[in-house]
């Protein structure tokens, strides 16, 4: 298999590239869009700024759409989690991939007093550190072989709703989207390939998933 592994420039591409090597896989980093049409899969990690996904416009938009239209499965990995929705609070005018419904927010206290949101009280952002995973659909291809309440490793500021395609729910201070999952569409808020056993099995999940 052929997995594209996208580098716009905010993605820790070395860890999961590590990842990827550990467990056998065969990807490639694409030059530009159009070395999309041979891939059997895209992956687009990510880290820091939801800005920086504006370098994901034009081109490499409509590329990886006509790589999901053609049933390659494609993996978003925190940022690129936040990615797959329409966009998010962090850079408003920059547009998302739409793949999923909703948008991305800054983590916050609903249910605290304005004296104790997560920025001044004891929820801080980031939220960085190891965290569970709440499953919230009995069948998910993402998270097969993955026990409810697994830990695994955040580093983030802003995260997607719990919708219909929320799989994995994470709760820090109020609940966001950890894993959605929609058709082979897949999205991870936390960084697999930083999580240990836990994260090599969804990363194995995946690969699954690509035809042979």
């Amino acid at each position: 298999m052929a997995i594209a592994l996208i580098d716009y420039g905010a993605g820790n591409l070395t860890s999961v590239r590590k990842a990827l090597g550990h467990l056998g896989a065969s990807f490639a980093t694409p030059a530009g869009p159009a070395d999309l049409g041979g891939a059997d899969a895209v992956i687009v990690p990510g880290v820091g700024n939801f800005e920086a996904t504006a370098a994901l416009g034009g081109g490499w938009r409509s590329a990886i759409r006509d790589a999901v239209d053609r049933g390659r499965p494609l993996l978003g990995i925190c940022l690129g989690l936040q990615w797959l929705f329409e966009g998010s609070d962090e850079a408003p005018d920059v547009p998302g991939l739409g793949a999923m419904a909703g948008r991305c927010a800054l983590i916050e206290n609903d249910t605290a007093s304005d004296a104790t949101r997560y920025r001044g009280g004891i929820f801080k952002v980031p939220h960085v550190g190891w965290n569970g995973i709440e499953r919230r659909r009995g069948a998910s291809w993402a998270l097969d072989g993955v026990p409810d309440g697994a830990q695994v490793y955040f580093t983030h500021s802003y995260a997607a709703p719990v919708t219909a395609d929320c799989v994995g729910a994470t709760t820090y201070g109020v609940s966001f989207a950890s894993v959605v999952e929609r058709g082979d569409v897949v999205g991870a808020q936390f960084h697999p390939e930083k999580s240990g056993d836990i994260g090599l099995r969804v990363l194995a999940n995946f690969l699954r998933r690509v035809a042979p």
